[in-house]
């Protein structure tokens, strides 16, 4: 089901800013019951993808009932919020568009995640490298061709997950996840000042690995990196954590963290 500015309905104008340019940003959350996990992190999101886009003029407060509303009569789905910057201007010049159109939809619950929780994933190198942009660094843009490639390579091969480095080889992210390993009682993350999306659970996350008592650290590091970690996991606002059981030829057979953070 998707709503387009409150209208049920699966049709966005051919002159949007998102058809034309990927000129929006967007936020995917969890339903349980009816209710939108993690709720004013996911708005929070949004008006921070807005502001670094320059995007202005959303109604937040229409929004979040449309969110809200959309979410009521499911009971374990995925809300997506999208908002562009709507319709008008002439090439890349924002000026004259009237107001920001906003999406809602409301799809499945992923099920295979639930299983993954159990087998842990597995993980492949991807051969597609991100750009490095610290302009729009850590924001969900609208922009996901790097993503789309990631995917399309991930899906011949069999894994679960791909993992993601820069063009500098270093490791920033999954295809839709954040990535996380431990060595002993120190845990790890990539930096993702120049690429990559600071994921809401990645957020969350981290200050749970802080309360925990591990030394949480942001790095830069290569992949070779992975041969001391004792433990690897995933997080995104769905999973939201996972443990890896493999990445190519290494395995992690250690659940610790991923137990602390799963307490039931």
């Amino acid at each position: 089901m998707m709503w387009v500015n409150g209208v049920k309905q699966g049709v966005v104008a051919a002159s949007d800013r998102a058809v034309q340019f990927g000129d929006g940003c967007f936020t995917t959350a969890r339903i349980r019951s009816g209710e939108i996990e993690l709720f004013p992190a996911h708005i929070a999101r949004l008006q921070q993808g807005c502001e670094r886009l320059l995007i202005t003029g959303v109604d937040w407060e229409l929004l979040g009932q449309e969110m809200i509303r959309a979410a009521a009569d499911c009971d374990d789905g995925v809300l997506k919020t999208i908002v562009t910057r709507g319709s008008g201007g002439r090439g890349y010049s924002a000026a004259g568009c009237a107001a920001p159109t906003r999406i809602v939809s409301v799809s499945a619950y992923p099920a295979h995640y639930h299983a993954l929780r159990e087998s842990g994933a597995r993980l492949a190198l991807s051969p597609i490298q991100l750009g490095k942009n610290p302009l729009l660094a850590g924001i969900k843009h609208l922009n996901r061709l790097e993503q789309v490639l990631i995917r399309t390579r991930l899906e011949q091969t069999g894994a679960d997950e791909a993992l993601v480095l820069d063009t500098d080889g270093m490791l920033v992210e999954c295809c839709a996840a954040n990535f996380f390993w431990r060595t002993g009682e120190q845990v790890f993350t990539p930096d993702l000042s120049d690429s990559g999306v600071n994921g809401i659970q990645r957020q969350r996350v981290m200050r749970q690995i802080a309360d925990l008592g591990f030394t949480l650290s942001e790095v830069r590091a290569g992949v070779e990196v992975l041969a001391e970690a004792d433990e690897v996991l995933i997080t995104n606002a769905l999973m939201p954590v996972l443990p890896v059981r493999q990445i190519e030829a290494w395995h992690f057979s250690s659940r610790r963290l991923f137990r602390l953070l799963n307490p039931h």
